[in-house]
Protein backbone atom coordinates (compact mmCIF):
# COMPACT_ATOMS: atom_id res chain seq x y z
CA UNK A 1 0.00 0.00 0.00
CA UNK A 2 3.04 2.41 1.00
CA UNK A 3 4.39 1.72 -2.72
CA UNK A 4 1.43 2.28 -4.23
CA UNK A 5 0.68 5.09 -2.66
CA UNK A 6 4.18 6.74 -3.40
CA UNK A 7 3.43 6.34 -7.33
CA UNK A 8 1.43 9.50 -6.33
CA UNK A 9 3.56 11.03 -3.89
CA UNK A 10 0.96 10.72 -1.32
CA UNK A 11 1.64 9.86 2.45
CA UNK A 12 -0.21 7.31 4.44
CA UNK A 13 0.19 9.90 7.75
CA UNK A 14 -3.42 11.34 8.29
CA UNK A 15 -5.36 9.79 6.19
CA UNK A 16 -8.29 7.97 6.93
CA UNK A 17 -8.75 3.96 6.35
CA UNK A 18 -11.72 2.26 6.10
CA UNK A 19 -11.05 -1.31 7.33
CA UNK A 20 -13.87 -4.54 7.33
CA UNK A 21 -13.53 -7.57 9.87
CA UNK A 22 -12.08 -7.77 12.59
CA UNK A 23 -9.61 -10.99 12.87
CA UNK A 24 -6.43 -11.55 12.78
CA UNK A 25 -5.89 -9.63 9.14
CA UNK A 26 -8.30 -6.67 10.08
CA UNK A 27 -6.41 -6.57 13.33
CA UNK A 28 -2.76 -6.40 12.82
CA UNK A 29 -3.59 -4.24 9.48
CA UNK A 30 -5.43 -1.48 12.17
CA UNK A 31 -2.12 -2.16 14.19
CA UNK A 32 0.33 -1.12 11.35
CA UNK A 33 -1.74 1.97 10.33
CA UNK A 34 -1.90 3.53 13.50
CA UNK A 35 1.77 2.79 13.65
CA UNK A 36 2.21 4.81 10.28
CA UNK A 37 0.17 7.20 11.99
CA UNK A 38 -3.13 7.16 9.88
CA UNK A 39 -6.45 6.83 10.86
CA UNK A 40 -8.75 3.56 11.34
CA UNK A 41 -12.50 4.86 10.84
CA UNK A 42 -14.31 0.96 10.73
CA UNK A 43 -14.18 -2.28 11.68
CA UNK A 44 -16.55 -4.85 11.17
CA UNK A 45 -17.83 -8.69 11.75
CA UNK A 46 -20.44 -10.89 10.56
CA UNK A 47 -22.99 -9.23 12.62
CA UNK A 48 -22.76 -5.10 11.69
CA UNK A 49 -19.72 -2.46 11.02
CA UNK A 50 -18.62 0.40 13.85
CA UNK A 51 -17.68 3.91 12.03
CA UNK A 52 -15.36 6.05 14.58
CA UNK A 53 -14.72 9.10 12.54
CA UNK A 54 -12.22 10.24 14.52
CA UNK A 55 -10.22 7.13 14.62
CA UNK A 56 -9.64 4.13 16.69
CA UNK A 57 -6.92 5.22 19.42
CA UNK A 58 -4.70 2.19 20.41
CA UNK A 59 -6.63 1.60 23.47
CA UNK A 60 -9.16 0.69 21.41
CA UNK A 61 -7.68 -1.33 19.06
CA UNK A 62 -6.64 -3.72 22.16
CA UNK A 63 -9.81 -4.00 23.25
CA UNK A 64 -10.65 -4.92 19.84
CA UNK A 65 -7.79 -7.80 20.21
CA UNK A 66 -9.36 -8.80 23.49
CA UNK A 67 -12.90 -8.93 22.39
CA UNK A 68 -12.62 -11.17 19.54
CA UNK A 69 -9.55 -13.34 20.59
CA UNK A 70 -9.85 -13.83 24.20
CA UNK A 71 -13.51 -13.57 24.51
CA UNK A 72 -15.10 -14.56 21.26
CA UNK A 73 -17.13 -11.11 21.76
CA UNK A 74 -19.23 -8.98 19.03
CA UNK A 75 -18.48 -6.18 17.53
CA UNK A 76 -20.99 -4.37 18.59
CA UNK A 77 -19.98 -4.82 21.89
CA UNK A 78 -17.22 -2.19 20.92
CA UNK A 79 -19.89 -0.09 20.33
CA UNK A 80 -21.80 -0.23 23.37
CA UNK A 81 -18.68 0.51 25.45
CA UNK A 82 -17.43 3.37 23.39
CA UNK A 83 -20.62 4.71 22.20
CA UNK A 84 -19.59 4.83 18.17
CA UNK A 85 -22.00 4.10 15.60
CA UNK A 86 -22.73 0.53 14.88
CA UNK A 87 -24.64 -0.55 11.80
CA UNK A 88 -26.67 -3.98 12.47
CA UNK A 89 -26.40 -5.91 9.30
CA UNK A 90 -24.22 -4.24 7.47
CA UNK A 91 -20.71 -3.80 5.92
CA UNK A 92 -19.23 -0.37 6.62
CA UNK A 93 -18.47 0.67 2.78
CA UNK A 94 -21.65 3.44 2.58
CA UNK A 95 -21.26 4.67 5.98
CA UNK A 96 -17.49 5.68 6.15
CA UNK A 97 -15.44 9.21 4.62
CA UNK A 98 -12.51 7.25 3.85
CA UNK A 99 -9.41 8.20 1.35
CA UNK A 100 -8.61 3.83 1.67
CA UNK A 101 -10.53 1.17 1.88
CA UNK A 102 -8.70 -2.27 2.94
CA UNK A 103 -11.44 -5.22 2.51
CA UNK A 104 -9.80 -7.71 5.25
CA UNK A 105 -13.40 -9.58 5.94
CA UNK A 106 -14.39 -12.05 2.96
CA UNK A 107 -14.65 -12.61 -0.71
CA UNK A 108 -17.21 -10.66 -2.65
CA UNK A 109 -17.98 -8.38 0.50
CA UNK A 110 -17.49 -5.00 -2.03
CA UNK A 111 -20.68 -5.20 -4.77
CA UNK A 112 -21.20 -2.25 -7.58
CA UNK A 113 -23.10 -0.28 -5.18
CA UNK A 114 -20.52 -0.29 -2.30
CA UNK A 115 -17.69 0.63 -4.52
CA UNK A 116 -19.76 3.74 -6.16
CA UNK A 117 -20.40 4.96 -2.25
CA UNK A 118 -16.94 4.38 -1.59
CA UNK A 119 -15.84 6.53 -4.78
CA UNK A 120 -18.48 9.11 -3.97
CA UNK A 121 -17.15 9.12 -0.03
CA UNK A 122 -14.09 10.44 -1.44
CA UNK A 123 -12.06 7.19 -1.68
CA UNK A 124 -8.82 7.12 -3.54
CA UNK A 125 -7.42 3.64 -2.46
CA UNK A 126 -8.19 0.35 -2.27
CA UNK A 127 -6.15 -2.48 -1.11
CA UNK A 128 -7.37 -5.78 -0.67
CA UNK A 129 -6.69 -7.70 2.48
CA UNK A 130 -9.07 -10.87 2.21
CA UNK A 131 -9.16 -13.04 -0.85
CA UNK A 132 -11.09 -11.32 -3.76
CA UNK A 133 -13.35 -9.18 -1.45
CA UNK A 134 -14.50 -6.77 -4.53
CA UNK A 135 -16.81 -8.71 -6.86
CA UNK A 136 -15.97 -7.91 -10.51
CA UNK A 137 -18.77 -4.93 -10.49
CA UNK A 138 -16.73 -3.37 -7.85
CA UNK A 139 -13.34 -3.78 -10.12
CA UNK A 140 -15.11 -2.65 -13.00
CA UNK A 141 -15.65 0.75 -11.16
CA UNK A 142 -12.54 1.23 -9.43
CA UNK A 143 -10.51 0.89 -12.29
CA UNK A 144 -12.71 3.48 -14.50
CA UNK A 145 -12.54 6.07 -11.99
CA UNK A 146 -8.47 5.35 -12.34
CA UNK A 147 -7.97 5.38 -8.36
CA UNK A 148 -5.28 2.61 -6.94
CA UNK A 149 -6.56 -0.58 -6.42
CA UNK A 150 -4.45 -3.52 -5.25
CA UNK A 151 -5.94 -6.94 -6.13
CA UNK A 152 -5.37 -9.25 -3.37
CA UNK A 153 -3.31 -11.60 -5.10
CA UNK A 154 -0.59 -8.98 -4.92
CA UNK A 155 -1.43 -7.02 -1.76
CA UNK A 156 -2.61 -9.93 0.39
CA UNK A 157 0.36 -11.81 -0.72
CA UNK A 158 2.38 -10.82 2.84
CA UNK A 159 0.44 -13.69 4.37
CA UNK A 160 1.48 -16.13 2.39
CA UNK A 161 5.37 -14.50 1.90
CA UNK A 162 5.73 -15.21 5.95
CA UNK A 163 4.33 -18.78 5.92
CA UNK A 164 7.89 -18.87 3.45
CA UNK A 165 9.66 -17.22 5.81
CA UNK A 166 8.60 -19.48 8.58
CA UNK A 167 9.59 -22.72 5.96
CA UNK A 168 13.23 -20.91 5.88
CA UNK A 169 13.95 -20.67 9.59
CA UNK A 170 12.67 -24.29 10.56
CA UNK A 171 15.00 -25.66 7.79
CA UNK A 172 17.85 -23.91 8.35
CA UNK A 173 17.52 -23.94 12.13
CA UNK A 174 16.98 -20.37 12.38
CA UNK A 175 15.11 -17.79 14.72
CA UNK A 176 14.80 -14.54 13.41
CA UNK A 177 13.42 -11.48 15.26
CA UNK A 178 9.86 -9.97 14.76
CA UNK A 179 11.87 -6.60 13.25
CA UNK A 180 13.65 -8.78 11.31
CA UNK A 181 10.40 -10.81 9.56
CA UNK A 182 8.57 -7.63 9.10
CA UNK A 183 11.96 -5.89 7.31
CA UNK A 184 12.29 -9.52 5.11
CA UNK A 185 8.51 -9.12 4.16
CA UNK A 186 8.75 -5.54 3.36
CA UNK A 187 11.70 -6.40 0.96
CA UNK A 188 8.93 -8.97 -0.46
CA UNK A 189 5.90 -6.67 -0.92
CA UNK A 190 8.08 -3.48 -2.59
CA UNK A 191 9.24 -6.40 -5.39
CA UNK A 192 5.78 -7.74 -5.86
CA UNK A 193 4.57 -4.08 -6.35
CA UNK A 194 7.76 -3.38 -8.68
CA UNK A 195 6.22 -6.02 -10.77
CA UNK A 196 2.60 -4.88 -10.82
CA UNK A 197 3.96 -1.35 -11.79
CA UNK A 198 6.47 -2.66 -14.58
CA UNK A 199 3.71 -4.75 -16.26
CA UNK A 200 0.67 -2.69 -15.28
CA UNK A 201 1.77 0.71 -16.37
CA UNK A 202 -0.31 2.03 -19.35
CA UNK A 203 0.61 4.91 -21.87
CA UNK A 204 -1.26 7.35 -19.93
CA UNK A 205 0.77 6.34 -16.92
CA UNK A 206 -1.62 4.86 -14.32
CA UNK A 207 -0.97 1.70 -13.15
CA UNK A 208 -3.40 -0.67 -14.02
CA UNK A 209 -2.59 -3.41 -11.09
CA UNK A 210 -5.58 -5.89 -11.80
CA UNK A 211 -2.99 -6.37 -15.15
CA UNK A 212 0.33 -6.60 -13.53
CA UNK A 213 -0.47 -8.64 -10.81
CA UNK A 214 -2.17 -11.33 -13.26
CA UNK A 215 0.73 -10.89 -15.86
CA UNK A 216 3.71 -11.10 -12.92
Amino acid sequence: LQSMLATRGIDIKGKRVAISGSGNVATYTAEKLLQLGAKVVSMSDSDGSIVVPDGITQEQLDYIFKLKNIYRGRIREFAEEYGCEYYEGERPWHHVQCDIAMPSATQNEIDGDDARALLAAGCMAVSEGANMPSTPEAIKEFLAARILYAPGKAANAGGVSVSGLEMAQNSQKLSWSAAEVDAKLKEIMAEIHHQCELFGKEPDGYINYVKGANVA
